[in-house]
């Protein structure tokens, strides 16, 4: 069966490290041979030689690889897109789930169950779509929330163990000595500090991202929204804890979020919460790619290529959000929109088209 590393371009990929394009930025990642390390499309440092190089694509095949993350280019700070996105239902489900902490305290038999497949073909979809098993992605997602705590808050070491999902302090210390020979408190670069009003982390995305319309949107739906800022309480029974997130559009395509929260395990729950309603991890350029086939859609695409789905706080469906269809008067024409039909039929509701009176319309003209 292929893989991740087969299924990407090595060459594609080295070209777009020489320029660092930043269109390939949480696409693929770089393996660099002669130091162990890892790193982003765009890292500033000097493009090692063309053998000294390798790409996979995903920060978690790297690392299981025995690569450790770039310390420059920081890789967690990379949009949370791969090569996996829009290709696997199961797969998309699965990272959400491990996203919010699946396998922090449960195992792959018992994500697998959730997922309803089997613990063998689970790791045969993950091995294909992302090179790397299940409890690789959960560690490296767990490492990486742990680095943005460490070089984003001022969160006691403890504290940043607990809150990235590491059932002890010894296990969190053992994982950072060993993928980077240090402890982790050598990557923090200031002097600790008591943090104040919860924890701040800017969630990246890729952009274009239409701001304003996801607010409306949301705002349309009941959310609370107060001068650019969206706000929600949390609660015991659905984030496991009490307390409030709020998150705010900046500069440099960054969702920054403040999380206040009772009980530090509830963080990467309520942060895969926020990236789903805020709909962080979607690939614009994919969508507007696929998409533009359908010749109704192809000008709407290239007019607001920035419009994003509204997620849900919970969601429990077996299917993409992307794959979602509330309108089967479209189920015809929108067979040929998968994995996206949810974008189709948002983009024809923004621009006011009545997708069902359109598709008479070209029957009508078909049988002309």
């Amino acid at each position: 069966m292929e893989n991740a590393r087969d299924s990407l371009d090595q060459e594609a990929c080295y070209r777009a490290v020489l320029t660092r394009d930043t269109r390939f930025d949480g696409r693929f990642f770089t393996c660099v041979k002669t130091t162990g390390i890892y790193c982003r499309p765009v890292c500033p440092a000097r493009t090692p030689r063309r053998e000294n190089m390798s790409f996979v694509a995903s920060a978690a095949a790297a690392e299981e690889a025995g690569f450790r993350a770039c310390l420059r280019c920081r890789p967690e700070t990379a949009p949370d897109m791969g090569a996996w996105r829009g290709t696997s239902n199961t797969v998309s489900r699965a990272l959400g789930l491990i996203e919010a902490g699946a396998l922090d305290e449960g195992d792959v038999d018992a994500l697998a169950a959730r997922l309803g497949v089997g613990e063998r073909h689970l790791r045969r979809l993950f091995r294909q779509h992302l090179g790397a098993a299940p409890v690789s992605v959960a560690q490296t997602r767990r490492v990486l929330l742990a680095k943005a705590l460490i070089h984003q808050t001022d969160l006691g070491m403890a504290e940043v163990a607990l809150a990235s999902g590491f059932g002890s302090v010894r296990r969190f210390n053992e994982t950072f000595q060993g993928l980077y020979g240090r402890p982790p408190s050598a990557l923090r670069r200031r002097a600790e500090k008591p943090g104040d009003g919860g924890i701040r982390l800017s969630l990246p995305y890729r952009p274009p991202y239409e701001v304003e319309a996801m607010l409306t949107a949301l705002d349309a739906r009941g959310e609370k929204i107060k001068d650019g800022v969206w706000r929600r309480e949390l609660t015991p029974d659905v984030d496991g804890a009490t307390g409030e997130v709020l998150a705010r559009f900046e500069g440099g395509d960054q969702l920054a979020v403040t999380v206040a929260a009772s009980d530090l395990k509830a963080l990467p729950g309520v942060l895969a919460k926020v990236r789903r309603v805020f709909d962080l991890s979607a690939d614009p350029e994919a969508i507007q790619r696929d998409l533009s086939a359908d010749a109704l859609l192809a000008p709407l695409l290239r007019a607001r290529p920035g419009l994003r789905l509204p997620g849900a706080w919970m969601d429990e469906a077996a299917d993409m959000a992307s794959d979602r269809l509330e309108d089967e008067g479209l189920a015809r024409r929108a067979e040929h929109w998968r994995p996206w039909r949810a974008y189709g039929a948002l983009h024809l509701r923004e621009a006011g088209i009545d997708g069902v009176a359109q598709m008479e319309m070209d029957d009508e003209k078909d049988a002309a």
